[in-house]
């Protein structure tokens, strides 16, 4: 059965385009955590919400010639562009599918490796997905997660408008029943789900001015901004006095920016 589709952050040509520059942006921290598990040449992986692109370049050059990455993705559009990004790429080890992480109908036990980034974040009932994603790995093969967590995501000097149109992020994503905080509590989902030998570390970055992330809150609010006012999560004057706000807080070479708490967790599949 196929599930509706609960992604927070939509799937207009805005979230596209943020999807995009994200691949380049996260790449540093992936990698390093791919670096962690020691992927080997001919595994055979799987990775979950892949979205346009996503790692499947990173997963690709570990897993080599003889291997092979399948990335799954709900999004039809998503879909065509991440085969796009394949292709330009000239990873022929790399397939992308039509699917859905909670219910992929992937055979069980089938994978070395599964992996994915940012999903858990953006959807209701992660628990679900996680438990589906460890289901498709072989004993003894590992899973890996990066999820962000908003514990971390601040400016200083503190600014009025950063805290209301986060306020209304964060009550909008509740509703919806999506746990902004979830990397948190990571750990306890895959241990639940089973997987031992868990590893987990945490990154945080400053955004200086004209960094691509250093706008992500304003990002985030103008891809759900018809949603926060229908749903009366914030006035629609109060939310283009706080959107000028935030433009003028963020232009200033004084104000810092962080990024959310990315953990990032690996573990295996028990023999």
């Amino acid at each position: 059965m196929t599930h509706p589709d609960k992604y927070l952050l939509g799937r207009g040509e805005a979230e596209e385009t943020r999807l995009k520059r994200q691949i380049a942006n996260l790449a540093p921290d992936s990698d390093a955590q791919f670096d962690n598990i020691g992927i080997k040449p001919g595994e055979r992986l799987v990775d979950l919400g892949c979205g346009p692109g996503g790692v499947l370049h990173l997963l690709g050059k570990r897993v080599g010639s003889t291997g092979s990455v399948l990335g799954i993705e709900r999004s039809q559009h998503f879909v065509e562009q991440a085969r796009r990004f394949v292709a330009d790429h000239g990873l022929s080890q790399v397939e992308v599918r039509e699917g859905d992480a909670y219910d992929t109908r992937l055979p069980r036990a089938s994978f070395d490796g599964a992996h994915m980034r940012l999903v858990l974040v953006n959807v209701p009932e992660p628990e679900r997905i996680v438990r589906e994603m460890v289901s498709l790995v072989r004993p003894g093969g590992w899973v890996a997660s990066f999820e962000a967590d908003f514990l971390a995501l601040i400016c200083d000097p503190p600014l009025p408008a950063w805290t209301s149109l986060l306020d209304a992020y964060k009550a909008y994503s509740a509703a919806q029943g999506i746990d902004l905080f979830v990397g948190r509590r990571i750990h306890r989902l895959f241990r639940d789900a089973g997987v031992v030998e868990i590893r987990v570390d945490a990154v945080v970055h400053v955004y200086p001015p004209g960094h691509e992330r250093r706008t992500i809150l304003r990002d985030f609010i103008n891809n759900v901004r018809d949603k926060l006012i229908d749903g009366g999560f914030v006035e629609r004057g109060d939310l283009d006095r706080d959107l000028a706000a935030l433009e003028n807080h963020l232009a200033s070479p004084e104000t810092l920016v962080t990024s959310n708490v990315f953990f990032r967790l690996s573990g295996r599949v028990p023999r």
